[in-house]
């Protein structure tokens, strides 16, 4: 071990032991986090004081100084679809009581394993219940943040902003002067897709209602239609359709592709409380094979290594984060509400005060 990483990794040590014991050494630094002890709507939310969490091997240790707001939030709140359950976050009560995913911040202390990030970095990433002043997550979905980015605007890339470019590039294989469907372009992930299309050369029509159109044209869309009044299979065939709304039919989609376009399948809200959405996108999935038509699904993958193409975009000031308002630590259930009614243009995210 050579003399900087010894110092660093005595830093680290001597960090991570002033944040989990008091000065007196009897217990546990504490500090404010939002938790749920079951499953519901946000009522079920409260702020209270627990213990700041320890980073495994793995992991670092994060001041949370941002934690963005997405619709998988909604989903591990309320424990819908019951699929969610079954994936492994709790059956009868959420196996992880504190809420959140994105965030930005400081690193205040690192696990043995982690050579990538020490004390004092400034990260953005997804980690474990963020919406809170301390959070852990794992060093392989967390990034560097870049200089001009606020961590505001940080902690909103990591969930939505890389959906959207797994979906158009890695799944969707999107090129530069193709057609591109985005449903649900004025929310979250929609936003950034909007960007990213139209960065990358893409003619892109996108469906949001029309108190958003004037938003979605300012993302750059070309086109914007009305997805109450309008309907999308009276326009010309598209290449590639991103859907984030998860309301309509395989059929109708289909109907909207050229013959040799790609249905990527992103969210799915109507599907019931058993499956949700899933249902849908399987079907898509099993009938792709017997079509010309490429009918997809995936789940997003979370490392720092599938954020390269949007980070660099970022850095570049081509991609803007598309915050629409802020909330603070208390109140995280006023932000979520608004994510579920449909009142965000983009994204929302949390302020925190880290505890001294």
């Amino acid at each position: 071990m050579n003399a900087t990483t010894a110092t660093t990794a005595t830093s680290a040590a001597s960090i991570a032991a002033a944040a989990s014991t008091r000065t007196d050494g009897t217990s546990r630094e504490q500090m404010r986090a939002i938790v749920q002890d079951r499953y519901g709507d946000a009522d079920v939310l409260e702020l209270r004081t627990v213990e700041v969490p320890t980073p495994a091997d793995d992991e670092v240790l994060v001041r949370v100084a941002a934690a963005g707001v997405d619709r998988g939030v909604w989903h591990l709140m309320t424990g819908l679809p019951y699929a969610v359950r079954l994936a492994g976050y709790g059956i009868r009560r959420p196996k992880y009581p504190t809420l959140g995913l994105d965030l930005a911040g400081a690193v205040v202390a690192v696990g043995t394993d982690v050579t990538d990030f020490a004390v004092g970095d400034e990260v953005y990433g997804i980690g474990i219940g963020t919406f809170a002043e301390y959070a852990t997550a794992k060093a392989t979905k967390l990034a560097h943040r870049p200089d001009h980015v606020t961590p505001e605007q940080a902690a909103t890339l990591a969930v939505s902003g890389a959906t959207a470019e797994q979906a158009l590039f890695d799944i969707g294989r999107a090129e530069a002067g193709q057609r591109v469907l985005i449903l649900g372009a004025s929310g979250g992930v929609g936003s950034f897709a909007v960007q990213l299309a139209h960065a990358h050369g893409l003619h892109v029509t996108g469906v949001a209602s029309a108190a958003k159109a004037e938003y979605v044209v300012g993302l750059g869309a070309d086109v914007v239609l009305d997805y109450r009044s309008d309907d999308f299979t009276d326009e010309d065939p598209f290449d590639l359709i991103v859907d984030i709304g998860g309301r309509n039919r395989v059929s109708t989609l289909r109907s909207a592709l050229t013959e040799t376009g790609t249905l990527v399948i992103v969210g799915g809200e109507d599907g019931g409380r058993v499956t949700g959405g899933v249902g849908r996108q399987v079907r898509a999935v099993m009938r792709s094979p017997f079509v010309s038509q490429r009918l997809t699904m995936f789940i997003a993958d979370e490392s720092a290594a599938k954020r390269a193409r949007l980070h660099e975009l970022v850095e570049q000031g081509r991609i803007v984060a598309p915050i629409d308002r802020t909330f603070p630590l208390e109140r995280v259930a006023s932000a979520i509400d608004d994510l579920a009614a449909g009142r965000l243009r983009g994204k929302a995210v949390i302020t925190i005060g880290a505890a001294s």
